[in-house]
């Protein structure tokens, strides 16, 4: 065991803000036990991180419940324990609520809301037996104030749900000694926007700042949440002030 001793659960891991968690709480001396639909996402990711053997890597759809019980019991096996869960596999799809498919609806819910509810179930279990730890879910600003310029339903139901249940968990859980907490980002510069500069010249306007965030934002937030003792129940905005108003 290292100095640390602390175990950090990462969903959606192997690209973009679950790859720059996992790679800061590498740093910070945790053990990091990572999540991505499949192995060759991870291999990839664990290369990139140094093929560290603090980096457990478990691959599966985390909508089903036995990938979530099998990330809690690798990690039990392999650490001992499991300290943080950060439940970040999410998929962000905006489009009019009449070009919406069936599929885009199953996607979302099996991604969004189950690799949210059966993670958050096993860490409920196993960190309210040992009275402490904590859960961070990333969910999105939109949900809190959506936008015309960005018609997007489906996030904002799941997403909007998720911030409340944040609130819901947190009451319940809070007389084991566990915390629940989430990250609200706004529109953050990662790969999959790509680099038309029309496209970013427009997603910068989505902020009154005028710029997009950096993954680094969004790990500067969960590390502040995860320190703080005596923060639960909270949502953070990292919008660049998105959410404040209009403008």
């Amino acid at each position: 065991m290292n100095a640390i001793n602390k175990t950090v659960i990462i969903t959606g891991a192997s690209s973009g803000i679950g790859f720059a968690l996992a790679e800061e709480y590498l740093k910070r001396g945790y053990f990091v036990v990572g999540n991505a639909r499949t192995a060759e996402r991870l291999e990839e990711a664990a290369a990139k991180l140094g093929n560290s053997s603090r980096f457990l890597q478990v691959p599966g759809d985390i909508a089903k419940p036995a990938t979530a019980r099998a990330l809690f019991e690798k990690a039990i096996a392999a650490f001992g324990k499991v300290d943080i869960l950060i439940n970040n596999a999410g998929i962000f799809t905006a489009k009019p609520v009449t070009c919406y498919t069936e599929e885009d609806v199953d996607t979302i819910v099996n991604t969004n809301l189950k690799g949210f509810f059966y993670p958050s179930q096993e860490a409920a279990a196993h960190m309210g037996t040992r009275r402490e730890g904590h859960i961070v879910t990333i969910t999105a600003s939109v949900a809190m104030q959506p936008n015309v310029k960005v018609p997007a339903l489906l996030p904002v139901l799941i997403k909007g749900g998720l911030n409340h249940a944040t609130r819901g968990l947190a009451l319940e859980l809070a007389a084991s000694n566990v915390r629940v907490n989430a990250v609200a980002p706004g529109i953050i510069d990662t790969p999959m926007h790509g680099t038309d500069d029309g496209t970013r010249k427009f997603l910068k306007s989505l902020s009154p700042s005028g710029r997009t965030g950096s993954t680094r934002d969004i790990v500067d937030a969960v590390l502040y949440l995860t320190d703080a003792q005596f923060t639960s129940g909270a949502v953070l905005t990292v919008d660049g002030g998105a959410t404040a108003g209009t403008w």
